[in-house]
Formats: structure tokens, C-alpha cells, sequence
């Protein structure tokens, strides 16, 4: 390797790259690393991290109208207008610098060379950065993706997810577009924080990929607290005062302090040198890889959600740590992306691991169904009108459970366990011979015995 400046050259210092280079470097390789934003990436500084902190700032709005049905004496109302979205906004930034210090003393402590500047591939083996060339024997692509807004007149007065966490006061009132994990999430956050909140999607439910029961029933969970607007899109934004007014495709208009526009992301790849390369995209601008991460210019490897397969954190963890051993230790490991555990951080949350019974079918599976729609304990005093909804899918000739899916409070933090059972193989029965918790929600998952049949 001694031809190269370095073993390894990394471009970005997101959760994926952080990881491949720790994991090389340990390894014995000479590292480097490309960052020209923030390290930590999309998840630390404008993605799942700061997204679950205004999230739990949103719970409290129920956690103090809760209280009330157990003797506490605090007057909700007043509790909420109390909220202070600039000490939530500040306390926010103090942890994500936290975060991103550690994330570079992560880089130091492996003794990776760090440049906190953009970077160009200028060939299979050379990097441009800040001026100079840099040569390895192996480049990793690790740049994440970038909010997407759909060009429409005025569509330059929206704000991308991103724009969020850098707002200075909470809006009266706000239309989100969009019907996935971040559209979700945020009109939740909005909602339960005060804010008048109208989300604004094109398709029939929300949460396209989801299980179409939990489609379902979280539309109707969510509905309670803010507008749905379905089947309809946003085709004008103009300025209206000091706020905004939305054209809506069916003719329809409303009046808002913000639009938040969260219709996607898309792989960050401009700009990046690839026209001097064999690199091969996808029809969406995703870098295309081999079951290595290998793109199809043979040194050059690419992880998390520039490849697009599975935008989740934990998965570009794993997907870099599979490169950075195959390249230095002669590891040789397949990714699987069977029984993935995600959560959704709208209110309640959503998760789930393995397949929807939608997909079950579609693959042709004879599946058996288990589901429950129930109230927690908490809530018989609460007063509160939300309902938890559990389901599993069951495969019939081997009665290993295919799916997992929950609704509720705090749903992640279930899941996670149910992840495990899933990925040792765990069935139905196994399920059932387990002894439940009582009283909790989570005991639900092992006293469902009703089955209904699937749909034809």
C-alpha cells in the first residue's frame, strides 16, 4: 500500500463514516477523513437525534394533562402556553456540540487524519481537498442525503426538515407535507407542542411501506390532534402578511406561519467528482453497490443513504463496518436486512421489525394474523382518548413470527426485544409460552390467541 498517501479515504464524517474509519484504523490502516458540514451527519445534528429530543419536548404536553386524572394539581393549560421553545432550541444545540465533539475525538483518538473541507474524486485513488490531492488505495463514499422540495411556484418560502432545528420561536401555525417517517414526526412534534398543525399528503394513507392496519389506525390516532389532508397536494405557496397561503391541487387554500416540506431526501451526490469516475448511479441519484458496498469503479465503496436501501443509522453502522473489515482484515460478512427494528417518533409511536402482512401476501405466504386495539391502564384515569394497537404475522407452516408491529408509547423501546426473539427464530408458540408482565401494554404481545383470517 505503499504507493498511497493513505489505506483509507473517507468522505464524510457522518455515523457510516466515523465508523469505517474507527474500525480501520484499528485495524492498522492509514485514515483520513473529508467532512465539510458537521460531523455526526444527518442523524446527530438534523435528523434522529435532535428529531427524538423535540419529540420528548412534545410528550410532556400529555404528560402534564395525564397527571391531572392522578391527583396532580398543575394546571395543564397553563403548563403548555408556559412552553419555551427557545430553551428547548438552545439545550438542543448544547447536546448536538456535545455529540459532534465526541464524533471527532472518535477520528482524533484513531489518529485519522481530518480534513473539515469539501471533497472531489479526481480518480479511483485521488481526493481534492482544500487545494490539495490525496491519494489511497481506497475510497469510501459516505455523504448521506440532503432534503428534497418539489419545485412549484413559491416553493422557495418553504422549509426543509433541516430548517427546523434552526428556528427561533415555535409558529403559531404550520401545514407539513409529506406522509412519511419526518412529515409524521414533525406534525406530531408541532401539534402536541401548541402549534395549529395541517398535514398535507398526496396518497390515501399515510406512511407508504408501512403495514396497511397501522396505516390505519395511526392516521386516526394523529387525526385527533391536528387537520389531515389526504389525497391532495401543494401546487402554489405565496406570501400572505406576515405568514403564507397554500394552493392546495384540489383548489383548496390555508393560511399558515410556515410550510415545512418533508417529501424525501435525496442521495448527495453533486458535486462530488463522479463525473471522473466509473461510478454507476440508480434512476434516483443513489450510488449503486455490489453486496460488498463496492460501486461499479473497482476501490471505490459507498455506504448509508447515498446507496439507498435502508436510511436507518444503525444500518450504515453496519453496512461500514462490514467494509472497513472486508478491506483490512479480510472479513468476509453479507448484510442482512431481514427483521430491521424501526421506529416511527410521531404521537404515539410506531414500531416495527420484519414484514407487513401486505408484503406476507405479496410473497405469496399463507399467514396467520394476531392483532389487538386496547387502552392502556394509564389512560383509566388519564381520561386521555388514545388507543395502542399490536399485531403479529405468522407464517402457518412454521409459525415463526414474520412480523411485529405496535403503536403505543414508547413503542421502540418494546420492540427492540421483540427484534431479538425475531432474528433467534422465535414462533408463535414461544410467544404464547412466555409469561407477560402484568399489568402492561407489552404483555399483550404474548396473550394474543385470536387469529382472523388474512385477506384474500
Amino acid at each position: 500500500m505503499s504507493e498511497y498517501q493513505y489505506d483509507l479515504f473517507v468522505i464524510g464524517a457522518g455515523s457510516g463514516g466515523v465508523r469505517a474509519c474507527r474500525i480501520a484504523a484499528s485495524l492498522g490502516a492509514r485514515v483520513a477523513v473529508a467532512e465539510e458540514r458537521y460531523f455526526g451527519g444527518t442523524c446527530v445534528n438534523v435528523g434522529c437525534v435532535p428529531k427524538k429530543l423535540y419529540s420528548y419536548a412534545a410528550h410532556y404536553r400529555d404528560d402534564i394533562e395525564d397527571s391531572a386524572g392522578y391527583g396532580w394539581s398543575l394546571a395543564a393549560d397553563t403548563a403548555v402556553r408556559q412552553f419555551n421553545w427557545k430553551i428547548l432550541k438552545d439545550n438542543k444545540d448544547k447536546e448536538i456540540n456535545r455529540l459532534k465533539g465526541i464524533y471527532k475525538s472518535i477520528l482524533d483518538n484513531n489518529r485519522v487524519t481530518v480534513f473539515e473541507d469539501r471533497a472531489r474524486l479526481v480518480d479511483a485513488h485521488t481526493v481534492a481537498v482544500g487545494g490539495n490531492t490525496y491519494t489511497a488505495r481506497y475510497i469510501l463514499l459516505a455523504v448521506g442525503g440532503w432534503p428534497w422540495i418539489p419545485d412549484y411556484p413559491g416553493s422557495e418560502l418553504a422549509m426543509d426538515s433541516n430548517d427546523v432545528f434552526e428556528m427561533e420561536e415555535l409558529p403559531q401555525s404550520i401545514v407539513v407535507v409529506g406522509g412519511g417517517y419526518i412529515a409524521v414526526e414533525f406534525a406530531s412534534i408541532f401539534a402536541r407542542l401548541g402549534t395549529e398543525t395541517t398535514l398535507v399528503y398526496r396518497g390515501e394513507q399515510l406512511l407508504r411501506g408501512f403495514d396497511s392496519d397501522v396505516r390505519q389506525f395511526i392516521g386516526t390516532e394523529i387525526g385527533k390532534h391536528m387537520r389531515l389532508v389526504l389525497r391532495d397536494d401543494v401546487v402554489e405557496l405565496k406570501r400572505n402578511n406576515n405568514g403564507l397561503k397554500v394552493i392546495l391541487k384540489s383548489g383548496s387554500e390555508i393560511e399558515c406561519s410556515k410550510l415545512l416540506s418533508a417529501t424525501g431526501r435525496r442521495p448527495l451526490t453533486a458535486d462530488l467528482g463522479l463525473e471522473n469516475v466509473n461510478v454507476a448511479l440508480s434512476d434516483n441519484g443513489a450510488i449503486v453497490v455490489d453486496d460488498e458496498f463496492q460501486t461499479t469503479e473497482p476501490g471505490i465503496y459507498a455506504v448509508g443513504d447515498v446507496i439507498d436501501r435502508v436510511a436507518l443509522t444503525p444500518v450504515a453502522l453496519a453496512e461500514a463496518q462490514i467494509v472497513a473489515r472486508k478491506l483490512f482484515d479480510n472479513a468476509s460478512k453479507a448484510m442482512n436486512y431481514k427483521n430491521i427494528p424501526t421506529a416511527v417518533f410521531c404521537h404515539p409511536n410506531i414500531a416495527t421489525c420484519g414484514i407487513s402482512e401486505d408484503e406476507a401476501l405479496a410473497e405469496g405466504l399463507e399467514v396467520d394474523i394476531y392483532s389487538a386495539r386496547v387502552k392502556q391502564l394509564k389512560h383509566t384515569l388519564s381520561g386521555r382518548d388514545e388507543f395502542s394497537f399490536i399485531k403479529l404475522v405468522v407464517d402457518k407452516a412454521t409459525d415463526r413470527v414474520l412480523g411485529a408491529h405496535l403503536v403505543a408509547p414508547d413503542a421502540g423501546e418494546l420492540m427492540q426485544g421483540i427484534a431479538v426473539a425475531m432474528n433467534a427464530g422465535a414462533t408463535k408458540a414461544d410467544f404464547d409460552s412466555t409469561i407477560g408482565i402484568h399489568p402492561t401494554l407489552a404483555e399483550e404481545f404474548v396473550t394474543m390467541r385470536e387469529k382472523r383470517k388474512s385477506h384474500e
